[in-house]
């Protein structure tokens, strides 16, 4: 299914979001977490793309095995950061070819090696460009494009992000899912400003719930996302104690999560990190909101 039909029933929903095992060892592991959130039967689960494409063959595996044994759609990143052309529309004829009907578009982050690397001779240097060559490789994939609620890290300004936002929704972009964020007010203040520049497409938030302490520098450094000393608060109360950290952080979400239902947004995607465990309590503090 393609999840522009999932997003135009104007339902209340909720998505989940699983990554790749690095090595052989651990995809066993790995395959048996996504299971368990596939059980949940979310609206649907992305499955996310290895910095500089090292998992690309795990995704697929993944998203084709809760896609054909759990019945649940499935959302396959790609990425195109230091790839060729050809190696990208290859990927794109494996995805076709495994029956996923959803992709998420993206330049992907930028390595260490990456970032110090000569990149005047890459053929991709943003995410728009991939968008075009699926569209134009004829694979008829419904295409998702990520956003920043607050400013993505390399614009200037979030009137300049904005303006490269828009292309990627008329290059070919169906929807777009937020990077993290803490505070909903950000949100929809970012709301306002797309809709006044012309973007229609569904937006789709994307929360992260916290549930370790250690989790809250890499969580900055990933989005640069803004934290509301509510949130501080809580990090500082429950932090050092890893149980009370988990309930915290998982409550914190689902309030977020509640609120953005009720100011009117009905598809909210879950970064759950392979945590069964949070994607079922989460889901479980929904049960009677969502149906």
């Amino acid at each position: 299914m393609k999840l522009s039909e999932i997003f135009n029933q104007n339902k209340l929903s909720i998505s989940f979001e699983v990554f790749p095992p690095k090595t052989d060892t651990a995809f066993d592991s790995v395959k048996t977490a996504t299971e368990e959130i596939a059980k949940l039967r979310p609206s649907f689960m992305s499955v996310t793309y290895g910095a500089g494409g090292g998992t690309s063959k795990y995704t697929l595996d993944i998203a084709r095995n809760i896609k054909e044994q759990y019945g649940v759609p499935t959302l396959a990143h790609l990425t195109c950061v230091s790839s060729t052309r050809e190696t990208v529309l290859e990927r794109i004829g494996d995805m076709k070819a495994a029956g996923i009907e959803n992709v998420m578009a993206l330049r992907g982050d930028l390595t260490p090696e990456l970032e110090a690397s000569d990149r005047s001779g890459w053929y991709y240097k943003h995410a728009v460009d991939l968008i075009r060559d699926i569209k134009e490789s004829g694979a008829d994939f419904c295409i998702g494009g990520a956003c920043y609620p607050e400013i993505h890290p390399e614009s200037a300004n979030q009137r300049e992000d904005i303006k490269y936002l828009k292309e990627k929704v008329d290059a070919g972009c169906s929807f777009l899912t937020t990077q993290m964020f803490f505070d909903n007010n950000l949100l929809y203040n970012f709301l306002y400003k797309i809709r006044e520049a012309g973007i229609t497409v569904p937006i789709i938030p994307g929360i992260m719930p916290i549930t370790n302490g250690n989790q809250v520098e890499r969580a900055i450094k990933l989005s640069g996302s803004f934290m509301p000393q509510r949130f501080k608060s809580l990090v500082d109360k429950f932090g050092t104690s890893p149980a009370a950290m988990k309930q915290a952080g998982i409550a914190y979400a689902t309030d977020q999560i509640i609120d953005l239902y009720a100011n009117g947004i009905t598809n909210v995607h879950v970064y759950s990190m392979n945590k069964p465990d949070v994607a079922a309590k989460i889901q479980e503090n929904l049960s009677d909101i969502i149906g």
